[in-house]
C-alpha cells in the first residue's frame, strides 16, 4: 500500500493540507515569539524604539483582540473567495505590518502595527482547520484535526524560546528573521492549489441559513471556550504554584511531560472512537477525566501522586481534542463551515485571552490549589452540559450527514 493511500485525506489533497499547515506554522512562529519574548524583554529594542515593556504588553493585547474579533469575518471571507486568496491576503497584511515595525517609535504606532498584524493572522487558523476538515475522510476527521492542530501548535513554544534566546541580538536581525518567516508563509499561501481548497459549494449566510447555522454553532461554544481556558489557565501561575509547593522547575516540567506523553499516546485510540460516531461520549468522558484529575491536584498532593493525576488529565485531553474536532465536523454543514468555524475560533481565542486572568485570580483568592479547583469545576460543568445535550447532537449529526457536499479533490 502506498503512503498516500494510508493518509486520511481524500485523493490529491494531502499536499494542500501540508502547504496550508506550513503557512500557518511560519506565521504562528513569528507572532508567538516576536512580541512578549523579544520586544517585551529586549533592552536593545526598547532603547531603539524608546518604548517601555508595558506598551509591548498592550501591543500584544491589541494583536490578540483584533485576531479574535476578525476570526468570524475571516471565515466569511474564506467562504466567499476561497482559502487560497484569503490566506494570500492574510499573509500579505501580516508581512506589511511587520515590515513597518522599525518605524514604531511611539506607543500608538506599535499598537496599530500589532492590531494590523492581528487582522492578517486571523485567517490562518480557521482556514487551515476548515481545509483539513473538508478534505479528510469522515472516519478520521477528529484525529486528523488534532494531529494537524497540535503539530502547528508546537511552533508556539518554538517561537517563544527562539525569540527569547535572541533578546540580546540586534533588532535588525530579528526583524529580518520575522520577515523571512512571513515571506515563507506568503509563498506557501501562493502555492496552495485553488481547486483543492475550494471545498463544497458555500452558502451565503442570510435569513434561514444564518439562523440554522447559529442554532448549530451555539451548543458548540462551551467546548470551544473550555478547551482553551483549561489549557491556558496556568500560564501565569505555574511557577508560582511550583514555588508554593517547593517544587523545582525540573519537577514541575516532569509532571507536565507525563501528562503530555499520555495524551499523545491515547489520541489514536480515543480519536478512532470519536471518529466512529461517538464524539459526544468521548468529549464528555474527556472532560470528566480532566475534572477528576484537576480535583485531585487541587488538594495539593505530594509529588509522587501528581504523576498519576497528570496522566489522568492527559487521557482527558486525548479525548477532548479529537472529540471536539469530530463533533464540529459532524454538527456543521460543510457548505456553512468556514463562517461557523470563524465564530468558534473567536470564542477559542477569547478563552486564551481570558483564562490567564482567571488563573491569577483563583491563585490569589484560594492559593496554589485554586486554579486546579477552578479547572475542575469548569470541566464538570461542560461535561454535564454535553451529557444533557446528547440527543440534540445526535439529531443534528443525522441532518448533517444527509446534506451532500461537492467533491473537494484537486
Amino acid at each position: 500500500m502506498k503512503l498516500r493511500d494510508r493518509l486520511p485525506f481524500q485523493p490529491g489533497t494531502a499536499r494542500a493540507v501540508l502547504i496550508a499547515a506550513l503557512s500557518l506554522a511560519a506565521a504562528e512562529f513569528v507572532r508567538s515569539g516576536l512580541y512578549l519574548p523579544y520586544l517585551g524583554q529586549s533592552p536593545r529594542v526598547q532603547a531603539q524604539l524608546d518604548l517601555p515593556a508595558t506598551v509591548v504588553g498592550l501591543a500584544w493585547a491589541a494583536h490578540v483582540l483584533t485576531d479574535t474579533v476578525m476570526r468570524g469575518p475571516a471565515g466569511l471571507l474564506i467562504a466567499r473567495v476561497g482559502l487560497r486568496w484569503a490566506m494570500i491576503a492574510g499573509t500579505a497584511v501580516s508581512l506589511l505590518a511587520i515590515s513597518l515595525l522599525p518605524a514604531a517609535h511611539s506607543g500608538l504606532t506599535l499598537l496599530l502595527i500589532a492590531a494590523l498584524h492581528g487582522v492578517g493572522f486571523s485567517v490562518m487558523w480557521p482556514g487551515t482547520m476548515n481545509l483539513t476538515a473538508d478534505v479528510t475522510r469522515q472516519t478520521a476527521q477528529g484525529r486528523t484535526l488534532t494531529v494537524v492542530g497540535m503539530s502547528v501548535s508546537s511552533m508556539i513554544g518554538l517561537g517563544f524560546f527562539a525569540y527569547g534566546s535572541l533578546r540580546a541580538a540586534p533588532p535588525e536581525q530579528v526583524y529580518l528573521l520575522s520577515l523571512g518567516a512571513l515571506i515563507l508563509s506568503l509563498v506557501m499561501a501562493v502555492l496552495l492549489p485553488a481547486r483543492a481548497v475550494r471545498g463544497p459549494a458555500r452558502e451565503a449566510l442570510r435569513g434561514d441559513a444564518l439562523k440554522a447555522t447559529l442554532r448549530r454553532v451555539t451548543p458548540l461554544l462551551p467546548a470551544a471556550l473550555m478547551q482553551t481556558v483549561t489549557l491556558s489557565l496556568f500560564g501565569q501561575v505555574l511557577y508560582k504554584i511550583a514555588d508554593a509547593l517547593n517544587l523545582s522547575t525540573a519537577q514541575i516540567v516532569s509532571v507536565l511531560v507525563v501528562g503530555g506523553a499520555v495524551a499523545f499516546a491515547c489520541i489514536p485510540l480515543l480519536g478512532k472512537i470519536a471518529d466512529r460516531g461517538r464524539a459526544v461520549p468521548v468529549l464528555i468522558g474527556g472532560y470528566a477525566l480532566i475534572a477528576a484529575g484537576m480535583l485531585g491536584l487541587a488538594w495539593l498532593p505530594p509529588l509522587w501522586a501528581m504523576y498519576p493525576l497528570a496522566a489522568l488529565v492527559g487521557v482527558g485531553f486525548a479525548g477532548v481534542q479529537p472529540g471536539w474536532g469530530a463533533l464540529v465536523t459532524r454538527t456543521l454543514p460543510a457548505a456553512q463551515r468556514p463562517a461557523a468555524w470563524g465564530v468558534l475560533m473567536t470564542v477559542e481565542n477569547g478563552g486564551t485571552a481570558l483564562s490567564p486572568l482567571l488563573g491569577v485570580l483563583a491563585f490569589e483568592r484560594f492559593g496554589a490549589g485554586g486554579p486546579f479547583g477552578l479547572a475542575a469545576g469548569l470541566a464538570t460543568l461542560v461535561a454535564a452540559f454535553y451529557l444533557l445535550l446528547r440527543p440534540l447532537f445526535a439529531r443534528t449529526a443525522e441532518q448533517t450527514v444527509s446534506e451532500p457536499g461537492q467533491d473537494v479533490r484537486a
